[in-house]
């Protein structure tokens, strides 16, 4: 299992609050990153590496 984190955005382009998520590969958390994108755009981090971002539905 890896650790990951979800950075939820505000309006303003700065980061409201983190989301911790434990996940067997980065598949899994790309996946569960992408549904906390609701109403917020989200960026997925493992340790200094952005991997992905997804913005608001």
């Amino acid at each position: 299992m890896q650790k990951y984190r979800a950075h939820i955005m505000g309006l303003d382009g700065h980061i409201e609050f983190i989301v911790q998520l434990v996940c067997k590969d980065e598949a899994e958390a790309k996946k569960r990153a992408r549904a906390l994108a609701d109403g917020y755009d989200v960026e997925l981090w493992s340790q200094d590496r952005k991997i992905a971002e997804f913005k608001s539905e």
